[in-house]
């Protein structure tokens, strides 16, 4: 009974003191997908056959509020169907923190953000989430902004190792060792203005065992336009420095403008252009662009053939391509195909000169929002490689290549508390 009487005068001491606010919230995403791959990201050879499997991405979001402080830890599992038996007393992946980060608000004017953090920028060309991919991307990293009146300063700082340790040893991860980065945005009236610049330093053990550090640099801008129906955008980077012992000079240049018929029917047009390396070139200088950590499978067809785990150090790309988008209440629905030349020279094994053009890829998805967090998703690519494709890509142009996936993701908020707490100061 003592015990009781004095935690109920801790309780009332407590409620009659300052108060501050305190947010939790908590949301979980089961996202399923089932996918059939019959020539993604590769034209299939003589005898291969498609693949069907059923992926899973099981994420659990917690969030935290109080005062200038925001600290966020996403934990998820990443599976395909049938990857360990029924009776499994464990997950064959396991359980991994995709984001844990905190974010303390010193002034209105400055904060900070570390921890493991998605960093994602303008159209995701660069930086970005890569939420297609049912892991995701996120970076170890800290983040400093800077917010003065109708500006933005990014300032983000990583360095990467393998493990806690007494001396100097390789890094092995296939990441980079060491990244810094500046990102500016700003608005004048219909346009939207970013400017970002990235150093990327990566690892590796010279023949006399001395380790040593490439670095190359990517800068550029990203502009959007917006005013009634109309909206563009424009980017253009350039890649410099060095990587894996050789001098970058590389460039990609993209464009892409949008008219909006009716509230229901937009239409696009848009053209990139990747800088390569041709065929006939011997030097040892990299003039293949490289999108960094960009949110790829965006960009150049769904199929995944150009920039996603693939296509480096090649001989570019250019890509024309038409956008047909459709949105009538809950049902969301877009036509894209992709005209697909090379950028540089490509030669037959005889060293005779070949056709730039590479392919024509017809992405097709629609989408149905049963309620806010329930959302059905399907789509059809199909791919018209050339002979070009497959001199570059191997395979053979004469089977059929089309890709299918329908997936259904479950993000439902089961616990949110707000509340004001009082505490003795």
């Amino acid at each position: 009974m003592k015990a009781f009487k004095i935690s109920s005068l801790v309780i009332i001491g407590l409620l009659s003191q300052t108060s501050y606010g305190q947010e939790f919230e908590a949301n979980i995403q089961l996202r399923p997908r089932v996918e059939m791959r019959n020539g993604y990201k590769n034209l299939l050879l003589d005898g291969q056959n498609p693949a069907i499997f059923v992926s899973q991405r099981s994420r659990l979001n917690l969030n935290y509020s109080k005062d200038k402080l925001d600290v966020k830890l996403s934990l998820q599992n990443i599976g395909t169907w049938g990857d360990v038996p029924t009776s499994t007393p464990k997950s064959k992946n396991g359980i991994a923190a995709y984001e844990a980060w905190a974010r303390y608000k010193f002034t209105p004017l400055f904060q900070m953000k570390v921890g493991r953090q998605v960093i994602s920028y303008d159209n995701q060309r660069i930086f970005g989430e890569i939420d297609w991919a049912q892991q995701g991307q996120s970076h170890d990293a800290a983040v400093f902004t800077f917010l003065p009146k109708k500006h933005k300063f990014d300032i983000g700082l990583a360095l990467n190792a393998d493990a806690e340790t007494l001396i100097q040893t390789p890094y092995t991860v296939a990441a980079y060792k060491a990244m810094q980065f500046i990102h500016y945005s700003t608005e004048v009236k219909s346009f939207k203005i970013n400017l970002l610049a990235v150093n990327v330093g990566y690892e590796y053990v010279k023949p006399n065992l001395k380790l040593r550090m490439d670095q190359s640099q990517t800068f550029g801008t990203y502009l959007v336009y917006k005013k009634d129906k109309w909206d563009a955008n424009l980017s253009a980077y350039v890649q410099t420095g060095k990587k894996n012992n050789q001098t970058v000079t590389a460039f990609d240049a993209g464009a892409n403008v949008g008219y909006s018929f009716t509230e229901n029917w937009n239409l696009g047009l848009g053209y990139e252009y990747l800088s390569g390396k041709s065929q006939l070139d011997s030097s040892n200088t990299n003039k293949s662009f490289q999108p960094l950590f960009g949110t790829n499978h965006g960009f150049n067809g769904f199929m995944d053939y150009f920039y996603v785990g693939n296509h480096q150090n090649s001989v570019g790309l250019q890509d024309a391509y038409l956008k047909l988008n459709y949105k009538k209440g809950k049902w969301v629905s877009s036509l894209v195909p992709h005209v697909f030349y090379a950028a540089e020279t490509i030669v037959n094994p005889l060293g005779e000169k070949m056709d730039s053009y590479l392919g024509t890829e017809i992405d097709f998805t629609l989408s149905y929002a049963f309620q806010s967090d329930v959302l059905l998703t399907g789509g059809y690519s199909h791919m018209l490689g050339s002979k070009s494709m497959e001199r570059i890509k191997g395979g053979n142009v004469a089977k059929t290549t089309n890709w299918a996936y329908v997936m259904i993701s479950f993000s439902p908020s089961v616990f949110s508390l707000k509340k004001e707490v009082k505490v003795i100061e």
